[in-house]
């Protein structure tokens, strides 16, 4: 599990040392860096699956020889597959533009007693920004143990089950794409969650290992019926239904609904409303979440109502509960609440969820981290922080 980020010059962040825990949720204001964050995660997982990160012996010993120069082919993959961020001006934290034209970016994280990190050079117009060193586990900090062997350097988030989901999430259709490589190969959802569907489609009948995550009112322990669990506390009654088309490379969605007479007919996504179709992929990414799993989550509170926004930091709970490390990004005052909720309860510990709260002007951003206690209370409530219910009410009253 990823213990803590640093970011260095990079975008909204002259420099931030930004602890994870299980479960973190990012807030703020727009534009204030909860998506950078995420996007840096991304950014590592994005060049390491694209050959541009490789981390080995080999490298950490070109940076002890004192090279300043390239390594090889090695570097930030700007633009791929998870994140698409422009160039080397895009990225790099604009007050170093015109102060130091060569400052290079940094990006490192800390997984338990272990300490990695990647500085890249400052290449304006190109999206592969050349690597200049890599730190093997214990370089940056002489008291940590450095583990031996290859297989010993990686870090596990690099090569952990995957997720991340933007908060552009698929749209009601009747057809997903039938992606073998994506869905089954790789068990990836997609950023966009479009391989949801074929993923459930072939892993539905697969469990939810008991636990946090299994749904009391599941029909069974099946993915496809716990999905459907899951998503009926937002819409009674729903079950899901994935099909392969013969003779086509895409897969249909149905939903079916259990009404006082008895099922109902099976009806397209575009005639029950966006928020189940959009929700679905933040769903099947917790469910099918195992320990040690990065799930990376964007909004997952995007067109539900608040008792759903409730139950989606409650699944985010589960999961994390259950071994797997969730960052989300929110801007719901009801998924806060339903975490806070969640450690009262005793899904998770006080220690296992971790807030933030991002402050920026534009250029720049800091941050604050409340801490919650077993009772669910937090430490601090900062101006700003989901408190607008509250400055309206007393306007609404004064």
């Amino acid at each position: 599990m990823i213990d803590r980020l640093t970011l260095h010059n990079y975008k909204a962040f002259q420099h931030a040392e930004i602890s994870l825990g299980p479960l973190t949720l990012l807030t703020g204001l727009n534009s204030s860096g909860k998506s950078s964050v995420l996007q840096s995660l991304a950014l590592l997982r994005q060049s390491h699956e694209s050959g541009n990160l490789m981390v080995s012996p080999m490298l950490s010993q070109a940076r002890r020889a004192g090279l300043g120069t390239n390594i090889g082919n090695q570097g930030f993959l700007l633009n791929g597959e998870l994140v698409k961020l422009g160039t080397g001006a895009d990225v790099r934290h604009e007050d170093f533009i015109e102060a130091d034209d060569n400052a290079p970016i940094r990006l490192a994280v800390d997984e338990g007693p272990y300490h990695y990190g990647w500085t890249a050079a400052f290449e304006a117009e190109q999206n592969l920004l050349p690597l200049l060193e890599a730190d093997l586990p214990g370089d940056s900090e002489g008291e940590r143990e450095r583990p031996t062997g290859p297989e010993a350097v990686t870090p596990a988030f690099l090569t952990a089950t995957f997720q991340y989901l933007h908060a552009d999430r698929i749209s009601p259709a009747e057809f997903y794409p039938r992606d073998h490589q994506a869905a089954i190969g790789r068990g990836f959802l997609g950023v966009r969650g479009e391989h949801t569907v074929n993923f459930l489609r072939h892993h539905g009948k697969g469990t939810v290992p008991d636990g946090p995550l299994r749904h009391p009112k599941a029909v069974s322990d099946s993915l496809i019926a716990q999905t459907a669990a899951w998503m009926g506390d937002l819409c009674p009654g729903v079950d899901i239904e994935a099909v392969a088309i013969e003779g086509t490379d895409v897969v249909s969605l149905s939903y079916g609904f259990q009404g006082p007479l008895g099922p109902t007919k099976r009806r397209r996504p575009s005639n029950v409303g966006f928020g189940l179709t959009y929700v679905l992929p933040i769903v099947v990414a917790c469910l099918s979440a195992r320990p040690g799993a990065l799930v990376l989550l964007e909004n997952p509170e995007a067109h539900l109502h608040p008792q759903g926004q409730t139950q989606m930091a409650t699944l985010a709970a589960s999961a994390a509960a259950q071994g797997a490390q969730v960052i989300m990004e929110t801007h719901s005052d009801h998924v806060i609440n339903g975490v806070r909720l969640a450690v009262k309860q005793g899904r998770l510990t006080p220690g296992q969820a971790v807030f933030h709260y991002f402050r920026g002007d534009g250029t720049g951003v800091d941050f604050v981290s409340p801490r919650v206690d077993a009772d669910g209370m937090l430490d601090q409530w900062p101006s700003g922080f989901f408190d607008e219910l509250e400055n309206t009410l007393d306007q609404l009253i004064g």
